[in-house]
């Protein structure tokens, strides 16, 4: 037992005023988690878990240690090591510490896309990627913003590129070049984004947005007005670029049939003539 930890032990009390969960000593911690006091103590001089709260000489660990405990065990399940997994905590707290920075802003007009956002345990993160659930992996995805840490969970941005993005590592493809790849549509799409804002802010709404000065600030009436106008682009925008990339796709995939076809004629045709002509035989003299 540590010198500084009083050997009895006390119950779990219940938080006291501005102290959110429960809070619990070692032995009970440990318990409730499964694992053993040597276990816990392991686990906290390898930083895996942030150091306890104080009160004189007792320790007092709450609802937050003990979520990671069932997150680090959770991983060992999956195959992940310590130090794997002490990356991977690195990370999440890093993004923790990002997103607490940050704070939420309330935006002044109804978001454009239309995504789900999905909550996830780092477990049920680790089910999704497998072995492919890295610290590397987990930084990248926190730069992108496809994740973000809430307390002892993440939140992705969209239930259907999650969905994708499990399906292609499904397909064989390694998550980091589904970021990669990510990464590259994003910078397109924000180009695409800049092309319709443009065309807006230009034909649509300059008499509003580019007056000079700030003394005559948009009215309720003009913001509602701009809202209104953005809404009712919406599909229009998203209808342009399906159908732009539906062409596309359509295009690049039959540049790259019709060029593996030719290279195939390429390396086929020799001895196809070889065998054609052996079948005809000898030309006739004339």
């Amino acid at each position: 037992m540590a010198a500084n930890e009083t050997p009895q032990d006390e119950p779990a009390r219940p938080p006291e005023s501005g102290r959110p969960g429960r809070e619990f000593r070692m032995a009970e911690l440990a318990a409730e988690a499964g694992v053993t006091v040597r276990t816990l103590r392991f686990y906290r001089e390898r930083k895996l878990i942030p150091p306890p709260r104080r009160e004189g000489r007792i320790a007092w660990y709450n609802d937050h240690h003990l979520a990671r405990l069932r997150t680090i065990g959770a991983l060992l399940e999956r195959g992940h090591t310590l130090g794997g997994i002490g990356e991977l905590l690195a990370a999440f707290d890093a993004g923790r510490d990002v997103g607490e920075l940050l704070g939420l802003q309330t935006p002044l007009l109804p978001p454009w896309s239309e995504e789900t956002p999905v909550r996830l345990t780092p477990e049920q993160l680790a089910d999704h990627f497998s072995q492919d659930v890295t610290a590397e992996n987990l930084t990248a995805s926190l730069d992108l913003g496809y994740l973000a840490v809430d307390g002892d969970e993440f939140v992705h941005i969209s239930r259907r590129l999650l969905d994708a993005s499990t399906e292609l590592v499904h397909r064989g493809i390694p998550l980091a070049a589904v970021l990669e790849a990510g990464r590259t549509v994003r910078a397109h799409a924000d180009a695409l984004a800049d092309v319709f804002t443009t065309l807006i802010r230009t034909h649509l709404l300059a008499d509003i947005l580019e007056r000079p000065g700030t003394a005559d600030l948009p009215g309720p009436q003009e913001v509602d007005h701009i809202a209104r106008t953005i809404e009712k682009l919406r599909p229009l925008s998203k209808g342009v670029v399906e159908a732009e990339l539906s062409m596309a796709m359509d295009r690049r995939v039959r540049t790259e049939l019709e060029t593996w076809l030719r290279e195939q004629g390429d390396r086929d045709c020799p001895g196809e003539r070889d065998r054609r002509a052996d079948e005809e035989g000898p030309a006739d003299a004339p």
